[in-house]
């Protein structure tokens, strides 16, 4: 009987602030390629198919289009978002997995009596968005993801390194866009003629859930629509949690 696999271990803390040390200021071309290197196949992207995360999609094309990408459909997407996902496919020939809820809208509404995103938004996305994924990687095992956060968009965001440990799904997190502005992005969009959800165009800078995303005004902060007029910008994804299990 051949033996089993063994999983190699974890980076541990110290390799992890030297590979940061090392990609802090590195191209997002140049981080990705060290992502594939180390972790492929043990390597996942997850995407709400904005604007960083189709830059992303669009580099990795060309450097491992094989790279485990997914999608949280909550229910609640915009048709734009699930459209641009076929567009996606058609223009890379990656196929984004979509990753689902264990209860459908209709019968988690009814469940609750009704919706939940108006008077208990944190619940909706744990159990939307974050309990779905966590039985994603505990499905796909990777061991690294790749998240298109920039540091300027929320506090989280901005105290994020380019490669750090995630506590909150135990993986090693990678940030390739980390230190890029909405300006680069969208260069980047134009020069490559990236696909991109066409609510861009419309006072829509981020994108998320249909009932918890509005247009913004002219000068208003690019997530000034995710959850307006609540102090909540962030869906929990990226909320950082120390190794107590706090987040800040």
């Amino acid at each position: 009987m051949s033996a089993l696999p063994i999983d190699p271990p974890r980076m541990s803390d110290a390799e992890i602030s030297e590979a940061n040390r090392a990609l802090e200021t590195a191209s997002p071309q140049r981080i990705l390629r060290w992502a594939v290197e180390q972790f492929h196949p043990r390597l996942l992207m997850a995407t709400a198919f904005g604007a960083e995360g189709c830059c992303i999609i669009h580099m990795l094309a060309g450097i491992e289009p094989g790279v485990t990408m997914i999608n949280l459909d909550t229910g609640y997407q915009f048709a734009e978002t699930l459209e641009l996902r076929e567009r996606i496919k058609a223009r890379y020939g990656i196929e984004v997995e979509y990753v689902r809820p264990e209860l459908t809208v209709a019968e988690y509404e009814k469940e609750h009596g009704g919706p939940l995103y108006e008077i208990r938004s944190d619940q909706c996305c744990l159990d939307r968005k974050i309990l779905p994924l966590k039985r994603a990687l505990a499905r796909i095992k990777p061991r690294a993801w790749i998240s298109a956060i920039r540091k300027d968009q929320t506090t989280d965001r901005g105290v994020a390194a380019v490669v750090q440990w995630d506590a909150k799904f135990s993986l090693v997190k990678i940030n390739p866009l980390l230190n890029w502005t909405k300006k680069e992005v969208w260069g980047f969009i134009v020069k490559n003629d990236v696909p991109y959800n066409p609510l861009h165009n419309k006072d829509y800078p981020s994108i998320g859930c249909w009932p918890c995303t509005r247009p913004v005004g002219q000068g208003d902060d690019e997530r000034a629509g995710r959850w307006a007029g609540k102090v909540k910008k962030e869906c929990g994804l990226h909320v950082i949690e120390h190794k107590d299990g706090s987040g800040i």
